[in-house]
């Protein structure tokens, strides 16, 4: 790591932490040149690959926005779509890969919009999956009815 202050190409960490529940390390540095510390924080980033091919980095901001709209209406708070997005980013991580499909997202948001507002699911899985008729909205329904009488 290049020192900021003496621009030395070299530095020895003193000190490492995790931050964010080991989402990024904070490191404490040393230049051997000039003597001066400094502070780094390593974050290993995130990329959706979107149908187009294109990549662009993980946005919460993306997925609380994608799901507002599904809750438009809703008695749902902005505190609960930032929970939210943060387990949909969490359960994307725990995958493994550093850059995964955009379908890969709305499934990972599926599953705790479900959790949060069951209307605002069938809005989402709606037109996520691309329901085409009536039927496509019974069957979703009939999945959480069956999903409430499990003990």
């Amino acid at each position: 790591m290049r020192c900021p202050y003496c621009r030395h190409p070299d530095s020895r960490v003193v000190d490492s932490r995790e931050q964010d529940e080991g989402q990024s390390i904070r490191r404490r540095r040393s230049c051997p040149e000039c003597g001066r510390r400094f502070t780094t924080v390593e974050e290993a980033t995130l990329a959706v690959m979107k149908r187009s091919g294109v990549t662009e980095p993980f946005s919460r901001t993306k997925v609380i926005n994608g799901v507002r709209r599904a809750c438009q209406g809703r008695p749902v708070d902005e505190d609960a779509l930032a929970q939210l997005a943060q387990a949909v980013e969490d359960a994307i991580r725990a995958t493994g890969c550093a850059e995964v499909p955009a379908p890969e997202v709305g499934l990972a948001i599926l599953g705790p919009l479900k959790e949060l507002d069951e209307v605002a699911y069938l809005r989402f899985a709606s037109v996520y999956q691309a329901f085409s008729s009536i039927d496509d909205f019974e069957k979703a329904i009939g999945d959480l009815r069956v999903g409430h009488r499990t003990p």
